[in-house]
């Protein structure tokens, strides 16, 4: 997959292309992704385009928290078949560009847009005034064909990222999975601990999600780590330890069952299943070691119950 990150002067032919914020890939996401997909079998380049923010968004000055980074999306849509990703920047001249110059200078000249597909309540250019219809209009004058999908459902809820989040802030881990189409999980390089979890028989590996990653309550969930492509199942826990002496940071540490093998610089994917409890603060280390076992047995007991 060729990534185009940061940059304007890039120069495309043939594409199939959809649009979007495309945090978390969810279900709604994956219909879009399918379809530029399918486009490839017409000698089409399947693109998507979305844009990369800076840390503060644009007009704000609050972290923008992603269900997925920047590096995490990455590494999924390579992995599906995808051609081209664009996170093209997102400055005040992008911002204020109007809707027309969008498509004539972007999708048309530097895309080379045949097929656009997007979501029904996909809208762009300055004050986003461009919209489904705006695209319908111009689609002769351009010479591409527009793909609309409408939004699904789940529960009575439009499936959307703002959605997801919520229920990710809460812990429904399950639900969350419903939504996205696949667990919610954590991407990123195995760092080292401080291997406090291997001297009391219990070792982990340890990520650090960047700032901007959302995470769930902190706490204890039954877990799946991917590694070179095959699962295992654990428990993870998403806190600061606060027993064996308070992290600076938020960590993600994996208990991963029946397995010893150092992955320290590995690429690994934790995936959380279930929340168990909230993360706590143990008088001593035996109450710890006595609550991780019974935190192994939930996790052990969930996955007899449910496929990965």
């Amino acid at each position: 997959m060729e990534y185009i990150a940061g940059k304007t002067d890039f120069q495309l032919h043939n594409s199939a292309v959809s649009l979007g914020k495309f945090d978390g890939i969810h279900r709604g996401h994956q219909l879009l992704l399918n379809k530029l997909l399918e486009q490839k079998e017409f000698g089409l380049s399947a693109v998507m385009f979305t844009f990369m923010f800076h840390p503060n968004n644009l007009f704000s000055d609050k972290e923008i928290e992603l269900i997925y980074t920047e590096e995490e999306k990455k590494y999924m849509l390579e992995q599906s078949g995808l051609d081209v990703l664009i996170s093209y920047p997102f400055t005040e001249e992008t911002a204020s560009m109007e809707p027309e110059t969008f498509i004539s200078e972007v999708l048309i000249k530097k895309i080379g847009a045949k097929k656009i597909v997007v979501g029904s309540d996909f809208c762009f250019g300055h004050k986003r005034k461009g919209n489904v219809d705006f695209l319908k209009e111009k689609a002769e004058q351009y010479g591409y064909e527009l793909i609309v999908f409408d939004k699904i459902m789940a529960d009575d809820h439009v499936i959307s990222s703002s959605y997801i989040r919520t229920e990710i802030a809460e812990g429904h881990m399950e639900n969350t999975k419903e939504l996205l189409g696949r667990p919610y999980s954590i991407i990123g390089q195995v760092q080292h601990g401080r291997k406090i979890g291997r001297t009391i028989g219990f070792p982990t590996t340890n990520l650090l999600p960047p700032s901007n990653k959302l995470l769930p309550p902190n706490g204890v969930y039954a877990s799946v780590t991917t590694i070179d492509g095959k699962k295992y199942t654990g428990v993870t826990n998403v806190g600061f330890n606060p027993t064996v002496g308070k992290t600076p940071e938020k960590r993600v540490e994996t208990f991963i069952f029946d397995f010893d093998e150092d992955l320290y610089g590995k690429m690994i994917e934790v995936s959380l299943y279930a929340l168990e409890r909230e993360e706590v603060k143990f008088n001593s280390i035996d109450e710890l070691k006595e609550q991780m076992n019974k935190d192994i047995v939930f996790g052990r007991e969930y996955f007899k119950e449910h496929s990965i």
